[in-house]
């Protein structure tokens, strides 16, 4: 399908190796997978927990798309684990988004998403992209800002490079229909599956807390909020918490 594989037992982070290898002139489609990390991280500077038995991986891509359109792959790789996992948990799981990139069984986080990339301008594509994600596979964290889960929590089966295979596959058909066809049918497969729409949530910042309805999603990736009194704002970035958590 096009990628290129480079299994490590241990890095400080699968992104930094892959954006060396970016730098470098690694082609699209190289992926670093490591069996652990010792500097793992999150979105927000957040480190992400890594002992062995889970999944941590990033791929380099190359989209020849402008800085912002090119953020358009954290929907198209959230669609993308968000099938892969489905096929592999046993129907009665229910597996949702949560905006900006997160995966969710059964309402507790599973996967998340970091893009990371260089170059570019408002005119000019990206020089590269690197995705990187982190799948709890036999263990997940404790004490974490929202409730975690792990993949053998209901299947206790599967192994973590079929995870890793069952995600590439997802994400070459869904980039190639990004790419032929634009955002619209990605923010609209990504709505379908996502958690809260229609709903109050909360969305908090470093500074700052809001409250509202979960309207839309805009091209961008951004989370539409209407307010009680419905104002509509427009939200790049924070943390989602729905009712009751």
């Amino acid at each position: 399908m096009g990628f290129t594989l480079i299994h490590r037992e241990t890095v400080g982070s699968t992104n930094d190796d892959a954006s060396q290898l970016a730098v470098g002139g690694a082609d699209d489609g190289t992926v670093v997978w490591a069996d652990a990390q010792t500097k793992g991280r999150g979105r927000r500077g957040r480190t992400w927990v890594s002992p062995k038995g889970n999944l941590y991986y990033s791929i380099v891509l190359r989209p020849d798309k402008t800085p912002s359109e090119a953020a358009q792959l954290s929907l198209v790789a959230a669609i993308s684990m968000g099938d892969a996992l489905r096929a592999l948990l046993p129907e009665k799981c229910a597996v949702r988004h949560k905006w900006p990139n997160d995966i969710l069984v059964d309402g507790a986080k599973i996967a998340g998403i970091l893009l990371e990339s260089a170059g570019g301008g408002r005119d000019q594509p990206v020089d590269w992209l690197v995705l990187g994600c982190g799948v709890n596979i036999v263990s997940n964290p404790k004490d974490t800002l929202y409730p975690a889960t792990h993949l053998h929590a209901f299947n206790e089966s599967v192994a973590t490079i079929e995870v890793l295979t069952a995600f590439v596959q997802r994400l070459s058909h869904w980039r190639d229909e990004w790419v032929e066809n634009g955002v619209e049918p990605i923010r609209k497969a990504w709505l379908e599956r996502v958690m809260g729409l229609g709903e109050a949530i909360t969305v908090r910042t470093a500074t700052a807390q809001t409250t509202g309805r979960f309207v839309d999603l805009d091209s961008d990736g951004a989370l539409i909020l209407e307010a009680p009194g419905g104002a509509i704002s427009r939200i790049t970035a924070g943390d989602v918490f729905f009712e009751g958590s």
